[in-house]
């Protein structure tokens, strides 16, 4: 959230001079900007969220406008007050674009979360946030009704998802008797400083629970700003399918397209199978991916079409390098490589600049600095292998994690941002991500590459989706694991346990050949589309009949 500093103390002193000077709204919030969208170009389609096998639900900047001005007055009949937390628990609809610029409006908190969050994780995320009103999907009844008796929220609002016609529960009251309401301006905005609060983003859980990064009014700005750095055209059409609880898909996708005018299509939730096909439908010509979604459209079956269709550029962060060159060419696109995080830090790699593989340069001139360290905090020479931190070049390098100042300060320890993320850098100053702190894989001495693991692994016809990962070695030398790969079939297929050895070792080298497979139906996901590390080593048996040993 303090990506860039210099831009945040600009931004409100331009607010402070459109505000109290001229009265004008303040095109940094929001909220603030979709009402000046909505009076210079009320009838523009600006959001396109598709639906398989029915129409899409289109949102022009009024239908924008007048649906968030319905939601922000609900909000206050029912007591929020500035700074008050809600929740949005839903896949991707429109409720959930208008729930965030209501936020703005009112001067709420939004906490949008993702529907595979059930259960313990939800609950803890609902209570962690003290939310004190939720609106949800009627598809998630059940996981909602599941956790009621032990979170205090009475304000309940759903969402018939359409996909059913009549609503799934009668139990709660129903939004679309809200979004029913005459159109006109229902509540005036109430936000001006730049810093107040806007919503609140959980980390993906990908070890543990999920921690809650507030974000300020100001990222909506910021994150217009970055999307510069991607060379968007007026004429581009975005898609991203990657939950809008995810930073991500705000940054890259949505506050883009709101701010600058650029039509985005929204997919309820990402489906590799149907990319390229809604892609051709929309005209889509550039989309988002992170890490091990490309390995997983990778392995999907070559069509003779594959290179036919009308995207020109792909906003990746975390291409495996060993199938960066063959994606681009067998998709007919190039790969802009980025990095960030929730909590902050970014930087880019344009596309024809810079070697494969690489994510971004060391330093942003005038924003930020990144810099490779041990666990002494020494920087590391180039291509020696350091946790990558970085610092604002002014102001201060903040995060807050919503109740935890503690873990707030611990972040930015000695005024640097712990990524987590170990790295390395060449000579000329290019970043390349090498794994997550404490996610390596040492087998027999050896470093195993898990991209290059998957991507073998994935040349199995039958199977659709893998993930590499450890465990403790059998052998319990210090260091060492056993390597298991989390496997899933494509509909309809079986997968062959032998066959899968057999093809590893025909291909890998002995070391890098897994000890285990572990097929699944699916590999469990996060928000960020990453595989639930933690979640995989604590169901993980060795016993467990889906389980198999290497033969």
């Amino acid at each position: 959230m303090y990506i860039c500093t210099i831009i945040r103390i600009l931004g409100r002193v331009f607010s402070l001079v459109l505000v109290k000077l001229s009265r004008k709204l303040n095109p940094m919030i929001l909220g603030q900007m979709v009402e000046i969208k909505h009076k210079s170009d009320p009838a523009k389609e600006i959001l396109i969220f598709e639906r398989e096998n029915k129409p899409p639900e289109v949102v022009t900047y009024s239908k924008l406008y007048f649906n968030s001005q319905k939601i922000a007055s609900e909000l206050l009949r029912r007591g929020l007050k500035p700074k008050d937390r809600f929740a949005v628990y839903m896949k991707n609809h429109p409720e959930a674009v208008y729930s965030l610029v209501a936020a703005s409006i009112t001067g709420t908190v939004v906490v949008l979360i993702d529907p595979r969050n059930r259960g313990e994780i939800l609950k803890h995320i609902l209570k962690d946030s003290q939310s004190k009103l939720l609106i949800f999907a009627d598809y998630l009844v059940d996981d909602v009704k599941e956790i009621l008796p032990s979170i205090d929220i009475k304000n309940i609002l759903v969402v018939n998802s359409k996909d059913e016609g009549e609503l799934r529960t009668q139990e709660f009251d129903d939004i679309g008797k809200v979004l029913g309401q005459p159109d006109h301006k229902y509540v005036n905005n109430s936000v001006s400083d730049l810093m107040h609060p806007f919503q609140i983003i959980y980390t993906s859980g990908t070890t543990g629970m999920p921690k809650g990064v507030v974000q300020p009014n100001i990222r909506f700005f910021l994150m217009s700003v970055l999307s510069y750095f991607f060379r968007y055209k007026k004429s581009d059409v975005l898609y991203t399918g990657l939950s809008l609880s995810h930073g991500n898909a705000q940054a890259v996708t949505v506050f883009p397209a709101i701010a600058r005018g650029i039509k985005a299509v929204v997919s309820r939730r990402f489906t590799k199978s149907r990319l390229w096909n809604i892609s051709r439908k929309y005209g889509v010509t550039t989309f988002s991916l992170l890490g091990g979604m490309a390995s997983g459209i990778y392995n999907e079956p070559p069509k003779p079409n594959d290179a036919d269709n009308p995207v020109r550029m792909v906003v990746s962060a975390g291409t495996p390098l060993a199938i960066f060159e063959s994606f681009e060419k067998r998709f007919n696109v190039k790969i802009l490589e980025w990095y960030a995080a929730v909590e902050g830090g970014f930087t880019c790699k344009p596309i024809g600049k810079g070697p494969s593989g690489a994510f971004g340069k060391r330093s942003i001139p005038l924003f930020i600095d990144f810099k490779i360290v041990d666990e002494n905090d020494k920087e590391c020479p180039p291509d020696v292998k350091g946790e990558l931190i970085s610092k604002m070049k002014l102001g201060e390098t903040k995060v807050e994690y919503h109740g935890k100042p503690d873990a707030s300060k611990d972040k930015t320890r000695g005024g640097w941002l712990r990524s987590g993320d170990i790295c390395h850098m060449d000579k000329a100053g290019w970043l390349f991500f090498d794994y997550r702190k404490g996610d390596e894989l040492r087998r027999h001495g050896d470093f195993v590459p898990k991209d290059l693991v998957e991507k073998i692994i994935g040349e199995i016809e039958e199977i659709s989706d893998v993930y590499i990962y450890g465990i403790s070695s059998k052998g319990g030398a210090p260091g060492e694991c056993d390597i298991v790969a989390a496997i899933a079939a494509f509909p309809g297929k079986t997968i062959d346990p032998k066959r899968v050895f057999e093809f590893c070792r025909k291909k890998l080298p002995s070391n890098f050949c897994p000890t285990y497979l572990q097929v699944l139906p699916e590999i469990p996901k996060t928000p960020s589309e990453k595989p639930k590390d933690h979640l995989l080593k604590t169901t993980f048996k060795t016993d467990s009949p889906n389980v198999y040993a290497e033969i």
